[in-house]
């Protein structure tokens, strides 16, 4: 039976929800879909490129916040943009894993230059724009790695680290707001003071000369 490019992305999608990348293999593909495991190599050279097509794949159904909207600032869209993207990693499992280490898709230069726009209208250079957003993209993938990398239940291991960081009076409280902020809390703290430090790089910029 042959299998065409949208079934064999479908398909590896279901199998890394169930068995995250580690496991994720063109063998188990090629059973899954009933197939020889060279039919899959018609349309993916090797395990690198199917990872790469899963990637665009992951992000053209869950990032929905690419494009800036009509109007919205350069803070809006950038914090926006931040949240789809880690919405889309979080969206499979291992998503960020897959993500990293993957390069822009020729066909998504358009979205690309619509976001660095934003900044460049705002006063930043390109290299500026295309610097900003890299840290953040990376922050995201980090963030998102931490995330899933997080055992199901570490309550135990948790328990015994904050009563230890009881003896160190500064830290015990740090540690406290660390566990209650969560991974969305400390990511928008995050992100919040990325936008901060870039507003204040843009605002030294505008200085005039003395």
């Amino acid at each position: 039976m042959k299998v065409d490019r949208r079934r064999i992305l479908d398909t590896a999608l279901e199998v890394l929800n169930e068995v995250g990348v580690d496991a994720l293999s063109t063998r188990a593909i090629a059973q899954r879909l009933g197939v020889q495991q060279p039919a899959l190599y018609w349309h993916f050279k090797n395990k690198r490129a199917l990872l790469d097509a899963m990637n665009g794949e992951i992000l053209a159904r869950a990032h929905e916040g690419r494009v800036p909207r009509e109007g919205e600032s350069w803070q809006d869209f950038f914090r926006r943009n931040a949240r789809s993207f880690r919405s889309a990693l979080l969206s499979y499992r291992d998503g960020a894993r897959v993500h990293a280490g993957t390069e822009a898709d020729p066909g998504d230069l358009g979205p690309v230059e619509a976001q660095a726009m934003v900044l460049v209208k705002a006063g930043f250079s390109p290299a500026q724009a295309m610097q900003l957003f890299i840290a953040v993209s990376r922050y995201v993938v980090g963030c998102v790695l931490e995330e899933q990398a997080s055992p199901i239940d570490g309550s135990a291991d948790r328990a015994r680290l904050d009563e230890a960081a009881q003896a160190y009076p500064v830290l015990a409280e740090a540690m406290a707001h660390y566990r209650e902020s969560g991974h969305e809390g400390l990511f928008e703290r995050g992100l919040d003071l990325m936008v901060k430090g870039a507003e204040a790089e843009l605002a030294q910029a505008r200085l005039p000369l003395s």
